[in-house]
Formats: structure tokens, C-alpha cells, sequence
């Protein structure tokens, strides 16, 4: 696994393992295979353990690795012309990313950095190939996989063209409570506003204003290391209400 420069010994792929029955258990896909491709599949997992600001995937690497989250939060990025960063989207537990570079085999166009202590797990790409040409259930999953994530991206380019602050707050959250994406996260997502902030590219504050606007109508509520939805419906709703604006 790829990672940014740390000192030796100290770098994710240093810290891959095994995956444990447990952390088998959180990984989504493995349902749709039959029972013989699932323990190849197993077999081939890995998981290695991603600190603050650790790269998982770089910029103009090969991949090697299709990665998928276990625990803690990741983000998708990439950098502008001018030198700052455009944040694509969060992947939070659950949530398994770059299918279509892993197809492809071409070089990563984005960053994936973890924004906390994460556990991330990767299925290497030739057994990735080989699931792709066995088995109907994986195929099936990959195809939902980037359906969700077209409609994803077309509404992170929407989000960018929102001046509304509440609604670009509302979209993003709506979008980290995809239950296709991000199977894990149910009701709950465990997230700091800090984190939030980072995600939407607005200050804590703004967030802060955002979230407690939700809170009032009932959209949501604020907890203790994270959010619980109470309506997805009318978040998503909310999201919409800026729809359009420049």
C-alpha cells in the first residue's frame, strides 16, 4: 500500500496483516460471492493500519491494492493548479473505492488520505481481475458500485457551484449516508465537525451554524463524536434547496 514518506518501519505497508474474522465480517462484497470464491477472496485480504495524514493512494501510482475501509475515515482529494486541494468526497467504514482505476490498471488521478487512525483493507488487483472474470456476484456489485458513484460525482460538481452554505453541508452528509457506498454507516456516522469542515471545505464554525440549523428542524442530532440522521429523506431535501444557485 502506498503511503507519504515516514520513517522506516513506520509506513502502511510495514503494518499489513492479515484481516481478522471480524474485520471479514464488515466487508460488504464478500456476501455476493459464492462460497469457493469468497474463501480465495479472504485469503487474499490484507489490512493495514493508516495514521493521520497517511496517503493510501498517491497521485500518478499504479494501483495495486482495491482498497475499502474498516474503520475511521478517509478523504478523496486532489491538488489545484494554484496549490490548494479540491476535496472529491469522504469514505467513511464501509465504504470500498477506486474500482474504476483498479479495472483499468492505470494510475491513480486523486489522493485517498486518512483524516484519522484508520483501519483500511485492500483485495490485490490480479485477484480483483480474477473475482471480475468468475464471478457474476462481484461483477454485480462493482456495476452498483459505479452507478452510485456517477450520480456521486455529479452531485459533488452541483455542491461546488452552491452558495448556500446549509445546503452544501446537508448534500455532503447526505452523501456520507449512502447506504450503497457506505453500507457501515447506518443511521450514525462517527465524525468531528473539524472533520465535516475539512470534507465540505468550509471553516468549523460554518459547519457548526449548518448542523445546528438540521438539529433545530429535526433532520438530525448532534452527538457525542458524531451524527445521527433521524430523517434522510428531508436531508437529502435540504441539500436540494440550493440547487441551482451561482
Amino acid at each position: 500500500m502506498a503511503s507519504r514518506a515516514v520513517p522506516a518501519g513506520n509506513s502502511i505497508r510495514d503494518r499489513v496483516r492479515p484481516a481478522t474474522a471480524a474485520e471479514l465480517e464488515g466487508i460488504p462484497w464478500l456476501d455476493a460471492l459464492a462460497p469457493a470464491e469468497r474463501r480465495r477472496a479472504e485469503s487474499a485480504i490484507v489490512v493495514g493500519e493508516a495514521e493521520i495524514g497517511d496517503l493510501v493512494c498517491r497521485v500518478g501510482r499504479p494501483p495495486t491494492y482495491w482498497f475499502g475501509v474498516i474503520e475511521g475515515l478517509l478523504k478523496m482529494s486532489n491538488d489545484n493548479a494554484d496549490g490548494g486541494s479540491v476535496t472529491y468526497t469522504g469514505v467513511p467504514p464501509g465504504g470500498w473505492f477506486g474500482e474504476g482505476t483498479a479495472m483499468k490498471r492505470e494510475p491513480y488521478r486523486y489522493n485517498i488520505q486518512a483524516l484519522r487512525r484508520s483501519v483500511v483493507a485492500g483485495l490485490p488487483i490480479d485477484s480483483f481481475h480474477w473475482l471480475l472474470d468468475h464471478s457474476i456476484g462481484f461483477n454485480r456489485f462493482v456495476m452498483n458500485q459505479l452507478n452510485e458513484r456517477l450520480g456521486q460525482f455529479i452531485a459533488a460538481l452541483e455542491i461546488d457551484r452552491l452558495n448556500n452554505p446549509d445546503a452544501r453541508v446537508a448534500r455532503n452528509l447526505a452523501a456520507l449516508f449512502n447506504p450503497v457506498l457506505f453500507p457501515r454507516v447506518g443511521e450514525v456516522l462517527r465524525i468531528t465537525q473539524q472533520e465535516l469542515a475539512y470534507l465540505i471545505g468550509l471553516s468549523r464554525q460554518r459547519v457548526n451554524e449548518a448542523l445546528r440549523s438540521l438539529e433545530q428542524q429535526g433532520v438530525l442530532r448532534v452527538e457525542y463524536g458524531g451524527l445521527r440522521v433521524l430523517d434522510l429523506a428531508a436531508l437529502r431535501a435540504n441539500g436540494m434547496a440550493g440547487k441551482g444557485a451561482l
